[in-house]
Order: structure tokens, then C-alpha cells, then sequence
């Protein structure tokens, strides 16, 4: 069905903390909304309060019609304990939670409750709006599609990166809710799952609010922006798509400046005024006392007059700025300035692999060769599943080989942003997880070091597994920049980054004078990031 949600003047918080307030947002059939700021500025919070998941502080949320349904599709690796692959689809396309109150509604029909025959109509109609009716039969056709060759009845916490990856692009597929509200979708896709997801989401008529840190995505599929400023803590909603909303975006902050420069000059010249009229006022007291006792009372009128005058004046300067409408001063906005610390440099040959064999179950990488040589910049493209990791794993000598040979340099330092990641998971503060990593650190340069990454006195006293994806990524990122490393391995860093954070990573790479091994789906990273080597992975067979 067509439906239409609505929000008005809703505010959310996390603590003490404001994180928006006054929002409205009508979300129709067609609009697809993406949703931006910075990390911690309450993206997902809104989703989850869209959602009903997460209560409403203050304001409201409202769909017409009342019983439209509404899709909250968190971005998850793999599914729960106990999962199957089938049970992951019928929880995430609501077919599963359906089912459960349409056999509820049937028994209590059964027992002769009162009311029960309308529930059950009730329970029945929203089962086969999700499609649950055909959901079986689609599911075997998009999995097949999506290359997931796995048994439905297979354990979804057993499935690999690449195969829970699919599951959830299956999972978003098969669904048919009539408000879909998805965040951080494009996270772990390949090229071909990121086309898929664009034509999915171009291709519904319902409505759709959407976190992404994928510009490329965005600007591809996306009608609206609306952004939560936190800077400024300001929301702005702009029509045309993500490229018009970045030159609209430019344009106003360029105004604001510009107003707030031409309010505070105004300001400034009245108060320069005003001041010489009250040093030309008090310099006619001081005449007026000393020529006191002068007999020339014509002469002292005119001094009193003259000095009133002055007096009037400087008063109506000062009524003058007051009038003045007042402009604030636009806030400077956090910025990431990242230095990748660089240790020694190693030899030629930072790794290499001769006639490499890995297999893992049914999927074998290999034979490869290859050699990384020192300052080399080597993109890594491949579907998921494809080996990437596995090859990473290889030249890193994290996987024990079936065949061949690796070589890892021995003044190899080596940094990576997903394995500093898994640091900070712990229940232990961020400042103590962090800490330990470096523990040449005092707490003071750890807290210097962290703010600088926008992780301040709240999130550092925090367990470092409550702090979201994003902040989580931010301090890996400082742990790069705390350690000295000459082998730079980045597997989709950009996952869970904000999009200001992107564009500083971007520009601390460009200014790396070490090795890096980059690999991502991120389409303008790809573009702005310069590479001289590129090494595509395809079922197990490495080229390039």
C-alpha cells in the first residue's frame, strides 16, 4: 500500500546531550531521504525512533495509514545464535514476527476468545502485506541469483563475510514493507551487491530513509538529504539529491560567513564610534572642571552643551548595536587532520608469496605470486567471497599455507584498521583499551591524541564496546597514528566512517610515503586515493 510517515518537532537525546530537537520530516511513497552527520550526531537514533524502536522524547511520529508497515534493517554481520539462513529472512523481512502473531491469533480463534476472529483478520492481512504467502518460493530465486549456494537450513552465525553478505542483500530483496528505513546498507557489498541495492532502492515505490556513508551510493539514489549538524546543531533538509545538496550546503556556509563578517565589522565600527564619542564627552568634563572658575558663562554653556551632545550621541550609537539583528558566529566544524605515523622504512621486498596454496573448506586461493615492494600502493578488488582476505591473511602470514611459500619482511611494521577495531570491543574504558595498545603513552598524550580524532572526556571514560562503529573506527584510526607503521593495510575502512572522516583519510593517504594495501568498494576512494598497482581476486585466482 501507499503510505506516508510523519514527524513533528521531534527531539532525542543520549545523557545530558542534545543531539536534535524540532525536527519534521515527511517521508512519502518515492522519497528516498539520506541521512548524514558526523558520528554521534544521532543518525541511527532517528531510524530506531522512526522506527519504534527507541521512545519518542518528544514530539511525534505518525503513518497514514496507521497500519502501514515500517522495516528498521540495521546493518549485522551474519545472523544470531541459533539462526538459520531461513530464519535470518523471516526475521528481517518481518515475515517471521507475522507468522508468529498470525498462529497466536489462530489458536486463541480456536479456544473461542472473544475478539480473536478480528485479530486474526488483522494478523493475516499484515502477513501476506510482507509477502509472507510466496516467501519461501522467492527465497530459493534470490538466493540463487545472489550466488548464496548455502541450504536455507544452514547456520547463519556459520556463514563467511562474503556469504552474510549476501544474506543480507537477500534479506533487503525479499522484503515489502511500505516505509523502509536502512542503515548503513551499502557496508560489505561488492560492485555487483552495490548495483543491486541501487536498483532495489531505486526501483520502490514506498518510502525510504537511508543512512549511507557511500557518496557514490548517494548520489545515485537519493531525492533528499536531510542532515543533522552537529557543529551547528542545526537540521537542514535540501531537495535534488546528495551532488545538489553538497553545493547547497557549500553555498549557505559560505553565506553564514559571510553575514556573520559583515554583523560583526557593523559591530565593531558602532562600538569605535561609540568609544570616541564618550572619549570626546569625557574630554569635555575634564575642560569643563578646570575652566570652572572661569567667568566666561557663555564659554561654559557651550562646553556643557558640546559635552551633552556627545553624550546623546554615544547613547544613541549604543541603542544603535542594539538594535542590530544579532548573527551568530557559525561554529567551526570538528576536523579530522590525521597524520599516518611512519615507522623506518623496510627493505625492497615488504612480502611476497611464491606459488601460494590456502584452502579453507570448499574454497582454495591459489597458486598466486607475487611480490609487494617497498612504497608500492596496491588496490584490492574482488566480489565477496572472492578471497581477498584470505589473500591479505596470506601475504601477512596470519594463515598457514597448503602450498608454496611467504615472505614478510623483517622490518615490517605492519597496521591495520580492522584488526585495531577489534581492540576496542572490550567492556574495559576506551582510554584503558587504548592505552594498552601503547602503553609507551601517558593518559594525558592518550586523551590528546583521542580528542583529536573527536573522541572526547565522554567517550573515552566509556566501555569501549558502547561506543558506536564509527567512533570505534575513529580510534583505530588514532592507534595508527600513535604507532609507527610502514605497511598500511586497510580493508574497507571506510565502513561506519563518517563522511567528513572519509575525506581527512582520504587526504592523510595521499600524504603516506609508506606501503599501503587498500582494499575497497567505495567507488570515489578508489578515485581519489592514488594507486600504482591493482590486483583483482576472482574465485581464488589473483591477477594484475
Amino acid at each position: 500500500m501507499s503510505a506516508t510517515m510523519i514527524a513533528r518537532d521531534l527531539a532525542a537525546g543520549h545523557g545530558d546531550r542534545t543531539l536534535f530537537s524540532g525536527l519534521e520530516l515527511v517521508v512519502g511513497p518515492g522519497d528516498t531521504i539520506g541521512l548524514v552527520g558526523a558520528n554521534g550526531a544521532g543518525k541511527t537514533t532517528l531510524l530506531r525512533t522512526l522506527a519504534g524502536l527507541l521512545p519518542v522524547e518528544a514530539g511525534s511520529v505518525s503513518l497514514s495509514p496507521p497500519t502501514a508497515t515500517v522495516g528498521y534493517l540495521p546493518q549485522e554481520r551474519g545472523g544470531r545464535p541459533g539462526e538459520t539462513v531461513h530464519d535470518l529472512l523471516l526475521r528481517r523481512t518481518g515475515v517471521g514476527p507475522a507468522q508468529a502473531a498470525m498462529d497466536a491469533a489462530a489458536e486463541a480463534l480456536a479456544a473461542g476468545t472473544p475478539g480473536a476472529e478480528e485479530t486474526y483478520a488483522v494478523a493475516l492481512e499484515r502477513w501476506l502485506d510482507l509477502g509472507g504467502a510466496d516467501l519461501d518460493e522467492r527465497a530459493g530465486q534470490v538466493t540463487a541469483d545472489l550466488g548464496l549456494t548455502v541450504a536455507l537450513d544452514h547456520p547463519a552465525t556459520a556463514l563467511s563475510g562474503g556469504q552474510a553478505a549476501r544474506a543480507q542483500m537477500a534479506s533487503l530483496l525479499l522484503s515489502r514493507y511500505d516505509i523502509f528505513l536502512l542503515d548503513e546498507p551499502t557496508n560489505d557489498l561488492d560492485l555487483d551487491g552495490l548495483a543491486r541495492l541501487e536498483e532495489f532502492v531505486t526501483g520502490l515505490r514506498a518510502g525510504v530513509v537511508l543512512v549511507s556513508h557511500d557518496r557514490e551510493f548517494l548520489a545515485r539514489t537519493v531525492t533528499d538529504v536531510l542532515e543533522l549538524d552537529l557543529a551547528q546543531q542545526q537540521i537542514h533538509l535540501y531537495g535534488g539529491g546528495y551532488d545538489a545538496y553538497l553545493e547547497e550546503r557549500a553555498t549557505q556556509r559560505r553565506h553564514a560567513r559571510e553575514n556573520y563578517e559583515e554583523y560583526a565589522g557593523r559591530v565593531s565600527a558602532l562600538e569605535d564610534r561609540a568609544r570616541t564619542q564618550r572619549n570626546w564627552m569625557e574630554h569635555g568634563v575634564r575642560n569643563a572642571r578646570r575652566k570652572a572658575k572661569d567667568n566666561d558663562k557663555i564659554g561654559r554653556n557651550t562646553r556643557a552643551e558640546s559635552t551633552e551632545k556627545q553624550a546623546a550621541k554615544a547613547r544613541q550609537t549604543q541603542r544603535m548595536i542594539e538594535r542590530l539583528e544579532v548573527v551568530e558566529e557559525p561554529r567551526k566544524e570538528w576536523e579530522l587532520r590525521m597524520e599516518i605515523a611512519v615507522a623506518p622504512r623496510a627493505g625492497a621486498v615488504v612480502a611476497a608469496l611464491t606459488d601460494a596454496v590456502v584452502r579453507r573448506g570448499d574454497f582454495t586461493l591459489g597458486p598466486v605470486t607475487l611480490q609487494i615492494d617497498w612504497a608500492d600502493r596496491v588496490a584490492i578488488t574482488g566480489a565477496n567471497g572472492s578471497g581477498k582476505s584470505t589473500l591479505l591473511a596470506a601475504l601477512l602470514g596470519r594463515l598457514p599455507l597448503d602450498a608454496g611459500t611467504a615472505h614478510l619482511g623483517p622490518q615490517v611494521v605492519v597496521g591495520e584498521v580492522d584488526q585495531a577495531r577489534g581492540l576496542f570491543l572490550g567492556g574495559e574504558p576506551l582510554l584503558t583499551a587504548f592505552g594498552a595498545a601503547v602503553p609507551e603513552f601517558a593518559d594525558a598524550d592518550v586523551r590528546t591524541l583521542l580528542a583529536k580524532f573527536g573522541l572526547r572526556a565522554a567517550h573515552v571514560l566509556r566501555p569501549a564496546a558502547t561506543l558506536s562503529p564509527g567512533e570505534r573506527t575513529r580510534a583505530a584510526l588514532a592507534l595508527l597514528q600513535a604507532r609507527g607503521v610502514n605497511l598500511l593495510v586497510l580493508d574497507e575502512p571506510t565502513n561506519h566512517l563518517d563522511l567528513p572522516a572519509i575525506e581527512q583519510l582520504e587526504s592523510a593517504l595521499a600524504g603516506y610515503p609508506g606501503t599501503l594495501l587498500l582494499v575497497t568498494h567505495d567507488r570515489r576512494m578508489l578515485e581519489a586515493v592514488h594507486t600504482d598497482r591493482h590486483f583483482e581476486v576472482a574465485g581464488g585466482t589473483v591477477t594484475g
